[in-house]
């Protein structure tokens, strides 16, 4: 007679093969009535609503939203194919987040059907759907990503309303950044006789420097007879240069964020001290504060280490053992990493205190930095080699948090815009706040960013004069609060703050 660890077995199989098929939303009908009973008791499947299903892990505690976030895309768009088969699209306003490379999980996600009951469908963690009776565009002018079908950027930025461009600036502007000219957005103007929304549009390239486009806009519309007014729907003007020639919208995006973040951050941080002339002393300061930074850091990301095993790690007596409980040897292996991490990043610091620009040695340092922090894993061999060679080749995810990371392919663009504008920022509290937040908003590696984000913060800390800072395990949820208001909702004065306090702690503590 089986087991029940083999009958479990047996509906992990089942699981698998419905993950094997790409299914994100599993329904009822998708699995045996005792396969589902089993999965659901045993914490591998996780209810939506009645019906259906998302699969899960037992380890995650209760009420915990990593896994509805991370599967909240690919469950929407097969609950309304499944609904409305193709007849449905998202409101240009939410196309329009999605067309400038804003993924995160929305608090309510608006979605069109010519038959819809406007009706409100609620969803785990607070989110929900509402479907909307209305008119869905034509069919070239809506496309499909990643399963969401939405408007095509030049539909939706017709469609959307004027709030949108006050309420979110830089995504309208980032998706603004993305036509190369005004071709495709007049074949539908003059088609439909749109002059008030050609004069808003007109003016909101004005905005963001594309005054050929804007011109082209006003002089089409004029040749075919319209009157056109033109208006700015933006309630400032950046103070940058969109590129042109980018393909990406991550990269604009990036730049828009550095440049609207950059006051609230100067407004609300310590002003810098300059550079330490006590060179020897500062270093001295960095490296006692190993055993604290170590402890603090990895027991924010979930491992467990006592500080008589970091203090092992430093003198050099841990010798890794691969018969120790699989936790406690993944655990010496990180308190390794972090060891040898923090050896090449002292040696940064020295070069930034010798005077060297700080944007310039992070840039050429954090992947040195990745590699020692996963050495110990490769050599243990829970990692290959390959894991070593560079930037993620995977979609990742951050767990209970409602911001998706850039794709793979945009982490490529963005990080080298990152690295410009860190070597290219003048204020150094812009670039200890920034590079930190900056770089774990990209999440360019698949483990390790937020651990490398606090070296980076550290670093452009050291730049500045600033002492060595160390986020306490016991504000972790204030701390992930406070990068989630940045990351979701682009507000970065909690952030802000919450560093501005501990560095002036540890100010005062000198």
């Amino acid at each position: 007679m089986p087991t029940p660890s083999e009958k479990l077995a047996v509906s992990l199989e089942a699981l698998k093969k419905l993950q094997n098929q790409g299914k994100v939303a599993i329904r009822s009908k998708d699995l045996s009535r005792t396969d589902k009973e089993r999965l659901l008791k045993n914490g591998f499947l996780q209810k939506v609503m009645k019906g259906w299903y998302v699969s899960t892990h037992p380890s995650k505690t209760h009420g915990d939203s990593t896994a509805w976030y991370t599967s909240f895309w690919g469950f929407c768009a097969t609950y309304l194919e499944e609904r409305f088969g193709n007849e449905w699209c998202l409101s240009p306003e939410q196309s329009l987040l999605l067309q400038s490379g804003n993924w995160s999980v929305p608090k309510q996600l608006l979605v069109r059907h010519p038959k819809a009951g406007n009706k409100i469908v609620n969803l785990p963690h607070e989110t929900s759907l509402l479907d909307i009776r209305a008119a869905l565009p034509p069919n070239e002018q809506r496309q499909k990503k990643n399963g969401i079908r939405m408007f095509s950027l030049e539909a939706a930025l017709i469609a959307c309303s004027t709030n949108y461009f006050t309420q979110y600036p830089t995504d309208a502007r980032a998706a603004l950044a993305i036509l190369p000219d005004a071709s495709s957005l007049l074949v539908h103007l003059l088609e439909d006789g749109h002059s008030t929304i050609a004069g808003k549009l007109a003016g909101a390239f004005r905005n963001i420097g594309r005054l050929n486009i804007a011109d082209h806009i006003i002089s089409a519309m004029t040749a075919a007879g319209y009157n056109i007014r033109e208006t700015d729907p933006f309630d400032d003007k950046p103070s940058i240069i969109l590129s042109v020639r980018e393909v990406s919208p991550y990269v604009n995006r990036i730049r828009l964020m550095w440049q609207m973040m950059r006051e609230p951050v100067m407004k609300h941080f310590p002003a810098p001290p300059g550079l330490p002339k006590d060179r020897t002393g500062y270093m001295k300061h960095v490296k006692d504060t190993y055993v604290t930074d170590a402890y603090h850091s990895l027991s924010i990301e979930g491992y467990h280490v006592t500080l008589e095993l970091i203090e092992r790690v430093r003198s050099g007596s841990w010798n890794p053992d691969s018969n120790l409980e699989d936790r406690e040897y993944r655990n010496a292996l990180a308190a390794r990493g972090y060891w040898q991490a923090f050896q090449a990043v002292q040696k940064s610091i020295e070069q930034i205190l010798s005077g060297k620009n700080s944007g310039i040695i992070a840039e050429k340092s954090h992947s040195k930095w990745y590699q020692e922090l996963f050495a110990p894993s490769v050599t243990a061999g829970l990692l290959h080699p390959s894991d070593l060679a560079g930037y993620r080749n995977n979609p990742v995810y951050i767990r209970r948090s409602m911001h998706v990371p850039l794709n793979h392919e945009a982490v490529r663009d963005a990080m080298p815009a990152f690295f410009d504008l860190l070597s290219e920022e003048t204020n150094p509290a812009v670039r200890v706040v920034l590079g930190h937040f900056m770089f774990v908003y990209i999440h360019p590696y698949t483990d390790g960013n937020g651990r490398i984000g606090r070296f980076m913060m550290n670093t452009m800390l050291a730049a500045g004069g600033y002492p060595w800072t160390i986020v306490p395990v016991e504000k972790r949820q204030n701390y992930m609060e406070v990068l989630e208001q940045a990351s979701v909702e682009q507000n970065i004065v909690p952030f802000t703050k919450f560093i501005a306090a501990l560095v002036d702690k540890n100010s005062i503590s000198e």
